[in-house]
């Protein structure tokens, strides 16, 4: 079991899992039209109630296995009741250089004026130019009425990515997407004031290289797994594996690179743990997707090992004899399709025991078959910006396993 004097501790994809921080999708997702869900990622409009309703299922079935799970507007409306938070959530709003100093002042006094649950809204929500109605100046006079003074965060959805947890600290990433960089001013804010992460300590923090979460596996207790493509860069990996080592929270740093391309945007939508000695995969990518070891050597220096096939590189860092695979699909086909609709993408609730979208009916056999028990969710509007559960999900506590 976890030490209870360190309440936030994840060293494993698989350890049962004790707390979990999600986002209830709001109005966020009802910013979102053909003109603008392009740059704000997502590749439709989702039915809004209908992913609420199915968001809601999947943290019942958290519940259901006894997973306590935390909201991050509810953390963010405990936090922006701190005057300083407060200021800092302002302030970071307002550093957009877009807006210029005569709006920049018109929407901080707008802000100033909010409640704390309205300003908690309206910092995830975002604000339109239509809604401030007190604005002026060049920047305001020039804007459509319909532009964004604060753009809205609809991919908070996926609290995965924003920040993960190694160990008993935390890495507050850097996003590397426009659409979501404000996303980590947030989560850093809540890890900063929030009386439930008082001493916390941070891993990492959104100043640093490019480093999304949705790249960070922890394939085993010592262990690090680090895709590296369109959203993390090498220079981010180096920097946390540094970083990991220094605070001897693991042994090993595996960088995979992965292909740069929409549907294989983080490592994690290629593959997932589901036992300790078990991970889905994504077939296509089985027999090409290799790591590049990283170590710490004296001094502080670390080394780079030659790239080896990645299932190789993995069990000898776990210290086992072989991963087993499970893959996708029977076809390629099925594969295909099932992997764009994250398939691959799965959150272990416990070893054996995980959560996938129901559509993936294939791979959700695959997975039963090879003995790991899938609680299916609904998910045809939650999959619209390309993210499963796992992406939906941020755990703070797991049991070692």
């Amino acid at each position: 079991m976890i030490d209870e004097r360190f309440p936030h501790e994840v060293h494993s994809e698989v350890g049962r899992l004790r707390t979990v921080v999600l986002h209830r999708p709001g109005p966020e997702l009802k910013r979102l039209t053909p003109r603008n869900n392009g740059s704000l990622l997502f590749d439709g409009i989702p039915w809004v109630d209908r992913a609420q309703e199915e968001h809601d299922a999947f943290a019942a079935a958290l519940r259901s296995h006894g997973v306590e799970v935390l909201y991050i507007q509810q953390l963010l409306r405990d936090t922006l009741a701190l005057p300083d938070a407060r200021e800092a959530a302002v302030a970071s709003a307002l550093a957009d250089k877009r807006l210029g100093d005569t709006l920049r002042a018109s929407v901080r006094s707008y802000l100033s004026d909010l409640d704390v649950d309205t300003l908690a809204s309206t910092l995830i929500a975002g604000l339109s130019h239509e809604e401030i109605r007190r604005g002026s100046g060049l920047v305001y006079t020039m804007m459509d009425r319909h532009d964004f003074v604060i753009d809205p965060l609809p991919n908070l959805l996926f609290t995965r990515d924003s920040s993960v947890w190694i160990g008993r600290q935390v890495a507050v990433t850097s996003l590397a997407m426009p659409a979501r960089q404000r996303e980590t001013s947030l989560t850093d804010l809540i890890y900063t004031h929030h009386p439930r992460f008082a001493g916390s300590p941070k891993l990492y923090d959104p100043s640093l290289e490019h480093l999304e979460g949705g790249d960070v596996l922890l394939l085993a207790p010592g262990v690090v797994a680090v895709g590296v493509g369109e959203r993390t860069t090498p220079a981010g990996a180096e920097r946390l594996a540094r970083r990991i080592f220094a605070a001897d929270l693991a042994h090993t740093l595996l960088a995979v690179p992965i292909a740069q391309e929409r549907a294989t945007m983080h490592l994690d939508t290629v593959c997932t743990m589901v036992d300790v000695d078990a991970m889905v995969m994504y077939p296509n990518v089985a027999d090409t997707l290799t790591a590049f070891t990283v170590r710490r050597h004296e001094d502080d220096h670390i080394i780079v090992e030659k790239p080896q096939p990645f299932l190789t590189a993995a069990a000898s860092a776990m210290g086992i004899d072989a991963l087993r695979l499970i893959d996708t699909g029977l076809d390629p086909v099925t594969a295909e399709r099932e992997q764009w609709d994250d398939g691959n993408n799965t959150l272990a609730i416990a070893p054996r025991l995980c959560v996938a979208y129901e559509r993936n009916q294939e791979t959700n056999k695959r997975l039963s078959d090879a003995g790991i028990e899938v609680v299916e969710i609904a998910g045809s509007e939650l999959g619209s910006g390309r993210g499963g559960p796992r992406c939906m999900s941020c755990p703070i506590l797991r049991d070692a396993y």
